[in-house]
């Protein structure tokens, strides 16, 4: 990592010293406290990082130090700036307040309801409103300033945006001029490298033709970034993609572990999901190692004698109001899988990703994603197949939910560090590998009891 850590840097809500964590598409640095907020809140809302213990793509942390260093905390509490907040009592919190509730209301009014935003005059048509910022940010990326186009971003921008006249969207517009911080904000924000624009051209190829390398492979990465992270999740390696390897599928060390016939429906019905359901499946999939894996370095990087219970984990995928009350049930329920379980799956879904990126023929199909995740889920715990649906609250406060990422990432680190034409690995490694889950799982819970016992 870069040597970016300086002494006047600051929490971004709080203002206490020594943020380790970032938040990617606020383009701030947080607390620990402030960020185990963040984290509440979703990665619809806010995408945190650890500065030091979680790996960066150079240039992403490059985007968000220069977001920081260049006042993007600003766009986020412009009401807070004006002198007339004080006098209506309004103010930021700070470091000696409580993390509930003084710390977590305010971080909430401020990235959830949008509170201290500058907002523009009221139109009636706000699509109108939305494509005219769309197509400020269309001509604001061909230049550095990161700032303007996050601003406009945070008032409603589409990083996507299909400019009608000039027949492309932004991130060909930054690929071409080479502005590779631009492209990760982009990216960031939902923009896909592989759209074509009028002439049947990729971001990627623009960049390729003006010479910018870095940011023609860059972009790869990002196109590739969902399976990467899956495959990366389970075996800790990552395609070479400038060789053309562009998928690494692990397996599990004991296949006749998955030779049940709810196994088999199970990947049946992902195979014939329509390609917007899978990709749903996939990026909820995406959100739950995203959880496990920073729960894991929040585990590690706390302070275990002075952590209160109420920042401990995040136990199951918070909800998003965009996506509907099955959808977040069923993203609720990825918390209750255990490592194998969850490992078939995430498995499962690369070779479905595989094989529709190869243009493999699709079954129609009316399954929907919630019965496939209640089809895998039950097929080691001998659980009847019924359609009730608990509620939210009963899914997170599940006895059987699964908190132990830390557990996860030994799993991923030794039990499954092989692709197709690799062939598995031995029983006696997957057996290490159990027993080293066993064990890791008996700490955490020796770990969440002495918490307990702490916070009374």
């Amino acid at each position: 990592m870069s040597k970016r850590l300086r002494s006047s840097e600051v929490c971004a809500d709080c203002s206490g010293p020594d943020p380790s964590w970032a938040s990617v598409n606020r383009g701030t640095f947080i607390c620990d406290e402030c960020c185990s907020v963040h984290r509440s809140l979703g990665r619809h809302i806010s995408q945190v990082r650890h500065l030091k213990h979680t790996p960066w793509p150079p240039t992403l942390l490059q985007m968000v130090e220069t977001l920081y260093n260049n006042g993007a905390n600003s766009i986020w509490e412009h009401s807070l700036l004006d002198p007339a907040s004080l006098i209506s009592g309004k103010r930021k919190a700070n470091p000696q307040d409580k993390v509930h509730p003084n710390k977590a209301e305010f971080i909430r009014a401020k990235y959830q309801m949008l509170a201290f935003v500058h907002r523009l005059p009221c139109r009636d048509d706000d699509s109108v409103t939305a494509k005219d910022l769309s197509k400020q940010l269309h001509s604001s990326v061909r230049t550095g300033n990161l700032e303007t186009c996050l601003r406009l971003l945070s008032l409603g921008a589409q990083a996507n945006f299909f400019h009608p006249e000039k027949g492309n969207t932004p991130l060909h517009v930054a690929s071409k001029a080479g502005q590779i911080l631009q492209a990760e904000l982009l990216a960031v924000y939902g923009a896909d490298p592989g759209t074509q624009d009028a002439s049947g051209k990729t971001p990627v190829d623009y960049a390729r033709q003006g010479g910018h390398h870095e940011l023609a492979e860059r972009l790869v990465e990002i196109q590739y970034e969902l399976t990467d992270r899956l495959a990366f999740y389970l075996c800790g390696r990552k395609p070479d993609h400038k060789n053309g390897q562009h998928f690494i599928i692990p397996q599990m060390a004991d296949s006749s572990l998955d030779l049940s016939e709810l196994a088999k429906a199970a990947k049946k019905k992902l195979q014939s999901l329509s390609n917007h359901l899978f990709e749903e499946l996939a990026m909820d999939v995406y959100d739950e190692v995203d959880r496990r894996e920073t729960d894991a370095v929040w585990l590690a990087t706390q302070n275990h004698s002075t952590l209160v219970t109420e920042t401990t984990v995040v136990p199951f995928l918070p909800v998003n109001p965009e996506y509907s009350s099955t959808r977040n049930q069923g993203r609720q329920k990825l918390a209750r899988f255990n490592a194998h379980e969850f490992a078939t799956l995430v498995i499962d879904i690369l070779s479905d990703a595989k094989r529709r990126q190869q243009g493999s023929p699709l079954s129609s199909s009316k399954d929907n994603v919630e019965l496939i995740l209640k089809t895998i889920s039950n097929q080691h715990s001998g659980e009847s197949q019924d359609n009730d649906q608990p509620d939210y609250d009963s899914v997170a406060s599940d006895e059987d939910t699964d908190l132990d990422a830390t557990a996860s990432k030994a799993h991923r680190q030794k039990s499954l560090d092989s692709d197709l034409s690799d062939g598995p690995v031995t029983v006696q490694e997957f057996m290490e590998v159990k027993n080293a889950l066993v064990a890791s799982e008996a700490k955490i819970q020796q770990l969440m009891k002495l918490l307990g016992k702490d916070a009374n």
